[in-house]
């Protein structure tokens, strides 16, 4: 078929015409288009900030879910992205951030402790209490069998050197404030951050 550029121009103005109208609300044009968009699934989530887990950078996230947050009521996490004012990545996020909220509903994810005792072959999940408890009892055991009050010299110097501390590097500052001044207390000489690991 062979347009002249007078058809050309013709058939064009009517096409032109014809998606004008139905746009302007005259046609269906409007209703289908209207019905085609997805309502925005974030409009009624909660948003939460929060720092990724994974490294020592320390990315800003929001977290989005849903839930009337309600005493004792489970939200659901809908969406993970990172924190456009955040200072340090600013809205961007690795790989593994990005993944964030698989690792969150993974079916393998450890909610509850779990203990395995001596000679057995599984673990058993058990209460936060027992598991704090037994904890505490082990330092507390070890603390009193390995303390070092003065050294050869006679000089004071109180070290615990049969443990040591690992702490996590999205914490902040306050945070990491508090656990240092407990680690010393104790008399831990090894202490060490996730951020140098």
């Amino acid at each position: 078929m062979a347009l002249t550029r007078r058809e050309f121009i013709k058939f064009t103005g009517l096409g032109l015409a014809a998606s004008s109208l139905g746009m302007l609300g005259f046609g269906a044009a409007g209703e289908a288009q209207a019905a085609a968009v997805r309502p925005f699934k974030l409009t009624h989530a909660t948003e939460t900030r929060n720092t990724c887990t994974y490294c020592s950078v320390a990315c800003g996230l929001l977290i989005y879910s849903m839930g009337d947050r309600a005493k004792n009521a489970h939200s659901n996490i809908i969406h993970i992205e990172g924190d456009p004012d955040h200072p340090v990545n600013r809205g961007t996020l690795c790989p593994k951030g990005a993944a964030l909220l698989d690792v969150v509903h993974a079916p393998t994810r450890l909610k509850v402790p779990r203990y395995r005792a001596a000679g057995a072959t599984e673990f058993k999940e058990v209460s936060w209490d027992f598991a704090l408890d037994r904890i505490a009892r082990l330092m507390k055991d070890d603390r009193d069998e390995n303390f070092v009050e003065k050294n050869a010299a006679g000089t004071t110097v109180n070290r615990w050197t049969s443990v040591g501390m690992l702490a996590a590097s999205a914490s902040s500052s306050e945070t990491s404030y508090l656990t240092w001044k407990v680690v010393r207390s104790l008399g831990m000489v090894v202490f060490d951050n996730q951020a140098r690991v």
